[in-house]
């Protein structure tokens, strides 16, 4: 029904595993890029063995997103592989880490949530358009609500606040949405943000919970908090509903149009950002 080529970044926990799983049985070719490859083929053989007789294809690819030259990489292969690619998924995330850098000296956050992603969908552009009507469906937070772009120090140079460079990222990601959007009006393909809400994923592992607190946590998150299945309805629906298509620009939650603050419809933040984006990338000219 489905013979679709999605690409899914982080893949191999919470809602990536959820949605691969789903794909999977939907009969898609889904390509896992995951940093972890030894966590990939574990999730690979839960996934498969969940999905039953009738099923899809897995491909795992090694993709770290803190590491420019491990995106390029990765596009080079996949561009030389892959006929075509219907569906990419930026899912991938790190949450309140500790101050790190990444290969190429970027905040870890804003490295891998936006600057990673960022490269990794332009250099995957080309075969997305020629293998349109295809779709790019960008993983947001609600806490985007929290951050804004911080122009004068986008690294966190001067002061570093998880919470707050975790904001930034994914407010980053709905600006990119934004500008993208506007840059590939006519091309057929498309691109839509989502906010899964709060789902029980390993994203929280940074955040300190006091030992006690721990097993009542755990069950209040049980009672409140989605499964990372309730999680991955909303990015399957951007990948795979007719709903959706030819919608481009927008974000979703719960499987609906999702209203945003100003600051994340902000055309002018968008387009500096992006600018500001492909020159920490080496995109520019």
């Amino acid at each position: 029904m489905y013979s679709a080529t999605v690409i899914v970044t982080g893949a191999n926990s919470g809602i990536g595993k959820a949605v691969a799983g789903e794909l999977l049985k939907l009969h898609a070719r889904v390509i896992m890029a995951c940093r972890d490859l030894q966590s990939a083929e574990e999730a690979a053989r839960e996934i498969q063995k969940e999905a039953g007789q009738e099923q899809g294809e897995v491909v795992i690819k090694h993709l770290d997103l803190a590491s420019l030259a491990s995106v390029r990489r990765f596009c080079e292969e996949i561009n030389k592989e892959e006929p075509k690619i219907d569906v990419l998924i930026n899912n991938a995330g790190v949450y309140q880490c500790p101050y790190t850098k990444t290969e190429d000296g970027f905040e870890m956050q804003l490295g891998v949530n936006h600057l990673g992603h960022f490269l990794l969908t332009h250099l995957l552009l080309d075969l997305l358009k020629t293998s349109a009507p295809s779709r790019i469906v960008v993983v947001s937070s609600k806490l985007y609500k929290y951050g804004h772009i911080n122009f004068d120090d986008l690294n966190s140079e001067a002061k570093y606040d998880k919470a707050f460079c975790y904001s930034q990222s994914k407010l980053a990601n709905l600006l990119f949405t934004l500008e993208l959007a506007k840059q590939l009006q006519g091309s057929g393909v498309t691109v839509n943000a989502l906010t899964p809400g709060i789902v029980r994923t390993r994203l929280g592992r940074h955040v300190q919970i006091p030992f006690l607190a721990k097993p009542l946590f755990n069950l209040a998150s049980m009672v409140f908090f989605k499964s990372p299945l309730e999680g991955a309805q909303t990015p399957l629906y951007l990948a795979c509903s007719p709903e959706v298509e030819g919608v481009s620009g927008k974000c979703f939650a719960n499987c609906e149009e999702e209203e945003l603050m100003a600051k994340a419809v902000d055309e002018q933040a968008a387009k500096k950002l992006w600018d500001i984006s492909r020159r920490m990338v080496g995109l520019s000219d």
